[in-house]
């Protein structure tokens, strides 16, 4: 059986994502996927870099406005979703350009692997372990897992609580630990990949970050952080870990001054971008890179389109 072809489109913030993924489009009959999982929330726009309408154009994009902030969207969600709009895009006889975005939900999709998801969630024990860490402390959380399942507490951050609880939840509830689900992946992806990794000079990348934020705060992300912020949702809520919002809710509650809050917003953004590079030295070594940034010549660009002319042909 002949896989589906499926271009995906990765790298850090500030790379020109978005710009090849249109232009990619408009060459060659594509229609965009996105793969970043704070995307799929409606009313976070400026804090995620997600492509306006108006940008757009008569290009078709998938999964983007899925959700409202209180709502999650899982990994499972995502594998789900993307499987049936790629499978449509096909159908049409078009190209799918998956961009992302988030390593979790790149992986799953990429290499058929699902997380855990065949555990069920058991709401109880959620509950137990959201008030456990109410009452003693998100570290003290994450201590229950680095006892039960060592390699997937180094793995995951302590602040990601719902994470954690998911972890636990799979060790508690299964035969095995949360960290061997998650290393079960298929060597072999149900598509026929070609894998772009955007990336740039590693010091040019920070300093775009940096000026990057400055104008995300120019053009309203204040505004869109106090609406998030005054949602009064849980700390652990999905939505509520984007980074760029809640950098800013110490400001907006008058812990701290704007500059803190910016500056902190540069550093995660910073923090990310490298965690991003590493996901995809060690996670995806399939990926071909290219600098369309500091590439004067365009030589970056020339063979990146050759290649996909290349692929699309096999």
């Amino acid at each position: 059986m002949t896989k589906e072809k499926l271009i995906v489109i990765c790298g850090p913030t500030g790379v020109g994502k978005t710009a090849l993924s249109l232009d990619l489009a408009q060459k060659f009959s594509g229609e965009v996927v996105n793969g970043d999982s704070m995307q799929v929330y409606r009313h976070l726009d400026i804090g995620t870099a997600k492509i306006s309408p108006e940008e757009r154009g008569s290009i078709p994009h998938h999964l983007f406005d899925l959700r409202e902030v209180h709502e999650s969207y899982s990994v499972a969600d995502f594998k789900r979703d993307a499987t049936e709009v790629i499978t449509k895009i096909h159908e049409r006889g078009h190209l799918p350009l998956l961009v992302g975005g988030t390593g979790l939900y790149l992986e799953a999709l990429l290499y058929d692997f699902d997380l855990g998801s065949e555990v069920a969630e058991h709401p109880a024990f959620r509950e137990a372990m959201a008030g456990y860490a109410d009452q003693y402390g998100a570290l003290a959380l994450h201590q229950k897992l680095q006892t039960v399942d060592p390699k997937a507490a180094e793995a995951i951050h302590p602040n990601n609580q719902r994470r954690v609880i998911r972890a636990l939840e799979v060790c508690q509830f299964s035969s095995g630990k949360f960290s061997d689900q998650k290393q079960s992946r298929h060597q072999d992806s149900p598509y026929d990949l070609l894998i772009i990794a955007l990336v740039r000079d590693r010091q040019k990348l920070y300093e775009q970050i940096n000026q990057r934020v400055l104008e995300m705060v120019d053009q309203g992300l204040l505004e869109e952080a106090k609406w998030l912020y005054q949602q009064d949702l849980p700390p652990d809520a999905q939505s509520m870990k984007a980074i760029a919002y809640k950098e800013l809710f110490p400001y907006l509650s008058g812990q701290e001054s704007l500059e803190a809050g910016i500056q902190r917003l540069q550093k995660n953004t910073r923090h990310y971008a490298k965690r991003q590079l590493t996901w995809i030295r060690h996670r995806l070594p399939a990926a071909q890179t290219y600098d369309l940034v500091d590439d004067p010549q365009a030589t970056d660009y020339q063979r990146l389109v050759e290649e996909v002319k290349r692929f699309l042909k096999t």
